[in-house]
């Protein structure tokens, strides 16, 4: 149903005060989740690795690598929304299929209407009409398997601490159980089945459990006595999940 969709989505624009209205518009936005700001292409290009949102409300000027060249490198199934103080790229922007194009100042009306447009697409266009980033319990898998040491492991996702890259191996270090589980898994194939809004992915080699942290201290998380480093290219969305669970 239209009115039940969310839609995962970023924001990327290199003015720190448009930056910063557009987040805020999609704070505003019920429908809206947002997983990130960005102020450069570069780093929308890592975050990209191993994240797939649904939509992108994307600033056509920027240096290095400007809107309109990002958006040929972004996966087909993520949507744009492109921002810009100049209306000649408007006809360019539709070439590259985006949703809508809106100019700067953009006030929240204008902003809607834009975003408004994207909900009826992904309403109609998205598989089962669900997001990128599970909302509800009754969507999200409660356990996964996992094949270690000749047996098929069951692993409730309530249990895992946190998640350790190690080549072609990851170690899953669960609650309650003194030694981790071996599998040989990708880190990016494991993190494709974990809920987004449970699990984050804090540096190449590690993903949390975000309801298992248990301090912050300057980069880096504490689980259970262990300190995990926030790597450079994930601060970003760290900071902003911080920033909405902080009182």
């Amino acid at each position: 149903m239209m009115e039940n969709i969310k839609i995962a989505c970023i924001v990327v624009d290199d003015e720190p005060m448009a930056l910063e209205l557009l987040k805020r518009y999609v704070e505003r936005t019920p429908y809206l989740l947002l997983q990130g700001t960005f102020n450069n292409g570069i780093e929308v290009l890592e975050y990209m690795e191993n994240h797939t949102p649904d939509l992108v409300f994307l600033d056509i000027q920027m240096p290095d690598l400007n809107g309109l060249q990002l958006s040929r490198n972004l996966p087909e199934k993520t949507k744009i929304i492109f921002t810009t103080a100049f209306d000649q790229y408007a006809l360019e922007s539709y070439k590259v299929n985006a949703l809508d194009y809106l100019v700067k100042p953009i006030d929240y009306g204008e902003f809607l209407t834009a975003a408004n447009k994207a909900k009826s697409w992904f309403s109609h266009h998205s598989k089962d009409n669900m997001p990128a980033v599970s909302v509800s319990d009754s969507n999200v898998n409660k356990y996964i398997f996992v094949k270690s040491e000749y047996k098929t492991l069951k692993i409730n996702l309530a249990d895992i601490l946190y998640i350790e890259g190690l080549k072609d191996y990851v170690k899953i270090y669960i609650e309650r159980q003194e030694s981790p589980i071996l599998t040989l898994l990708s880190m990016k194939k494991l993190e494709a089945e974990l809920p987004d809004n449970e699990f984050m992915r804090v540096h190449r080699s590690f993903i949390v459990s975000l309801s298992k942290i248990e301090e912050v201290e300057r980069n880096q998380i504490v689980i259970r006595g262990n300190r995990i480093t926030v790597a450079e290219q994930y601060k970003s969305a760290f900071k902003l999940f911080l920033e909405n669970r902080t009182l």
